[in-house]
């Protein structure tokens, strides 16, 4: 950040008297920037025993598959957020929307919220944000192409808790020194 939103002047990055990290602080009208964690929230549709899953036509990881997710939108819940990116990138309705899955994700300043759902009449179809949507088996799943860790860890709970028909809701980190192994 470079200049403050509220007046245009410049800002400087500095530890703010009674804070204990640095913020950008404008020079002039002195106010503080917080630049806090995004709040990624989305779902993990279910259709007979199957996930749906969504191919990326976007970056980051364009081409590869992922739940439907994305940023949390002002102004929604994280179960409206998570129903409008299903609906978003994958045509499909949703419901019955239960928390399965929060993971924080220091390095990059993300938090991810994963709800699982029922997919309304198994209806879905493609969204702008995807190339291809469909619903697959744990043995179908094309683990080598899955986007993102926490869609990998998901994914893999999910079908270890259906064997056991159980759902705990769970909060795990995604620890960036444990993947550049």
């Amino acid at each position: 950040m470079k200049f403050c939103t509220s007046c245009g002047d410049r800002v400087v990055l500095t530890i703010p008297q009674g804070d204990d990290r640095e913020r950008h602080v404008c020079t002039r009208c002195e106010v503080i920037h917080y630049v806090n964690p995004r709040v990624i929230v989305g779902c993990l549709p279910v259709y007979q025993g199957k996930v749906l899953l969504c191919k990326r036509a976007i970056e980051p990881r364009k081409n590869y598959w992922t739940l439907p997710a994305g940023f949390m939108e002002n102004g929604e819940t994280t179960q409206q957020g998570a129903a409008r990116e299903t609906w978003e990138e994958a045509r499909a309705r949703v419901s019955n929307l239960d928390l399965y899955r929060i993971f924080d994700v220091p390095h990059i300043s993300q938090v991810y919220m994963f709800y699982r759902c029922d997919i309304d009449d198994g209806a879905f179809g493609v969204g702008p944000e995807s190339t291809e949507t469909d619903l697959y088996t744990e043995q179908d799943i094309p683990w080598s192409e899955i986007a993102f860790p926490v869609v990998h860890e998901t994914l893999k709970a999910y079908f270890r808790d259906v064997r056991q028909d159980a759902y705990p809701v769970q909060v795990a980190t995604i620890d960036l020194s444990k993947l550049r192994r």
